[in-house]
């Protein structure tokens, strides 16, 4: 499952998305929320939002390649990147609320493959010369949190207060948005750029280290934060598969 073309990545989302929905399996949340910004590239390219369109392309494919690799191999009974790894096997968790799965995949995808990706697509060229584009694709991203919000009060209803009141949401929350994914795949994408190629499986290891801990931290918020995501979970509404519809609605 390896796309070519950022069709043939929306095309390989709405299967997985599919598939999800049939099982049903949570696994859908994240594959639909990644759907939605996808289509929101695609239009930005159409439309000559970024400064170079082609590049900004390929730079989604590869990026999105590594996400459908990642699922391909947790499937196939192999093993991705611990990051992903943790993201999958936590899909089957009951007492996760949609909010933490979504944040469990994003939390791979932007902090650890977003700046391979970026370094990918810049090899041999000077990786700052990328650096615009790479903030709008982050303002797109970052309109990802929003959206969430939006989506997740039609699941729960109190999600947004609760979210607005309690400090360890607000810091998880921002902690994936915009600015992380500015700062810290970007300061990641320029490391691997300006390191040789020897040292990459090297310093992704490590990245995926660190990637890993900022998971634990979505799973385990500590024992007040844990009691509130309870209420949350048995207090969600509908299946698996009309909350993925409600994370592909516009």
């Amino acid at each position: 499952m390896q796309a070519t073309t950022i069709d043939e990545v929306i095309s390989f989302l709405e299967e997985i998305i599919q598939k999800n929905k049939e099982i049903p399996s949570t696994m859908g949340y994240f594959a639909a929320l990644y759907h939605k910004v996808t289509c929101k590239v695609k239009e930005g390219i159409e439309n000559d939002f970024f400064d170079d369109n082609p590049r900004m392309e390929q730079l989604d494919v590869i990026f999105a390649n590594r996400y459908l690799q990642a699922y391909s191999e947790f499937q196939n009974g192999t093993k991705p990147t611990d990051s992903w790894q943790i993201a999958f096997e936590e899909a089957d968790s009951y007492w996760l609320i949609v909010l933490q799965h979504l944040l469990l995949g994003m939390n791979a995808h932007i902090n650890l493959d977003l700046g391979i990706a970026a370094a990918e697509v810049m090899k041999g060229k000077n990786i700052d010369d990328l650096q615009n584009d790479f903030n709008k694709i982050n303002t797109i991203l970052g309109e990802l949190v929003h959206d969430v919000q939006k989506e997740l009060s039609l699941i729960w209803t109190f999600l947004a207060k609760i979210l607005k009141k309690t400090e360890k949401f607000s810091i998880i929350l921002t902690d994936f948005s915009m600015k992380l994914a500015r700062d810290g795949a970007w300061k990641y994408a320029t490391l691997l750029a300006n390191s040789p190629e020897t040292e990459w499986q090297k310093l992704i290891q490590e990245r995926d280290v660190k990637v890993v801990k900022k998971a634990n931290l979505v799973i385990n918020p500590g024992f007040i934060a844990r009691l509130i995501l309870k209420i949350i979970r048995l207090e969600e509404t509908g299946t698996i598969k009309t909350r993925i519809e409600i994370l592909q609605k516009d």
